[in-house]
């Protein structure tokens, strides 16, 4: 149902009427569709009260008393209602559009048929039928208007409540992302730490040995052993199953780039991530080196796990332009 109908029909018309209305009008609007059902009103009503109207008006004539003559029968005449007649403003209407029209508008509900005949609206009173319309009209695109206000308001309002939380969901994963971050970072210092003083141990230990071997040279304590001191074992964290390694890549124009990959993979996965990835605008052949302690990967080693060449859970490869030689 169009927008001039429903506005139509909010006025008290008939549905039969209105799309009746619109239809001889082309459906140009609300004002010509109004002009046409207050002009045309007696039209519409009279296919289906024409008969019926003229039956229930017309007043049979009866004997005046027993014996009146043929001719005072013939003079009897009937009388035709012309209107339409409110009994509570005493307002005369000509179809029952206008009816309709006034009691929808009135609230006034008690209506009869009379014989006085309502005179053609002038031009003043069409004037003010239409000042009606136009202000009805105003009245209902100010409601629309403020509806549509008030819809457009509760939309701006949802949008806001799921924009905060989607921003309290995103800070809520940064902050356990960097967490984890954290705590990773941890393991690693602590490797990292482990690995150092099991070399500084094992520097220590060749020392010893050194100088006991110097010692037994010289024939010092000839007969004697070389006392033995005991070096404290260093102190390590019962070893952990990971799966994940974290590799930091040096590239050859000191920029670096990290990564993890599982333990599992092999030293190839890695050259090709660096070839895929590697920012230092460097081209042709290029190998991967640890310092600490140093070691040069060979074609041979490219083929085994992270695990097994001593790269877990974290470490630092260096890319040189230029195979190594050692």
């Amino acid at each position: 149902m169009s927008e001039f109908a429903s506005t139509l029909m909010d006025m008290g018309f008939s549905k039969d009427k209105v799309e009746r209305a619109l239809e001889v009008t082309g459906n140009q609007g609300v004002e010509p569709a109004m002009e046409w059902l207050l002009a045309h009103g007696d039209d519409l009503n009279a296919s289906s009260s024409g008969s019926a109207g003229r039956s229930l008006t017309e007043a049979s004539s009866t004997p005046a008393e027993a014996g009146s003559s043929a001719s005072d029968k013939t003079a009897e005449t009937s009388e035709t209602a012309k209107s339409i007649k409110c009994e509570e403003c005493g307002k005369l209407f000509k179809s029952q559009l206008e009816v309709e029209f006034h009691a929808t508008k009135s609230g006034h509900s008690q209506f009869s048929e009379s014989t006085e005949e309502k005179k053609p609206l002038t031009d003043e009173e069409k004037r003010q039928q239409m000042a009606l319309l136009e202000q009805k009209l105003k009245e209902k695109k100010k409601e629309r208007e403020e509806k549509e206000k008030e819809e457009a308001l509760a939309r701006e309002k949802n949008r806001i409540r799921s924009g905060k939380e989607i921003v309290a969901a995103k800070k809520k994963l940064e902050d356990e992302e960097l967490k984890k971050a954290i705590e990773l970072r941890k393991r690693e210092k602590e490797a990292d730490k482990q690995a150092r003083q099991k070399i500084i141990a094992q520097i220590e230990a060749d020392k010893q040995a050194r100088r006991a071997k110097a010692a037994g040279g010289t024939g010092q304590g000839e007969g004697a052993p070389a006392p033995v001191i005991q070096t404290p074992a260093p102190v390590s964290a019962p070893p952990k199953d990971y799966s994940q390694t974290r590799l930091q890549i040096r590239l050859t124009d000191g920029s670096s780039i990290t990564q993890s990959f599982g333990v599992k993979e092999q030293l190839s996965a890695v050259r090709l991530y660096v070839e895929m990835n590697r920012t230092d605008n460097q081209e042709g052949p290029f190998s991967m080196m640890t310092t600490f302690p140093r070691k040069v990967f060979g074609e041979e080693d490219y083929e085994k796990p992270l695990d097994v060449l001593g790269l877990v859970p974290s470490a630092v490869l260096i890319i040189t332009k230029a195979p190594v030689l050692v």
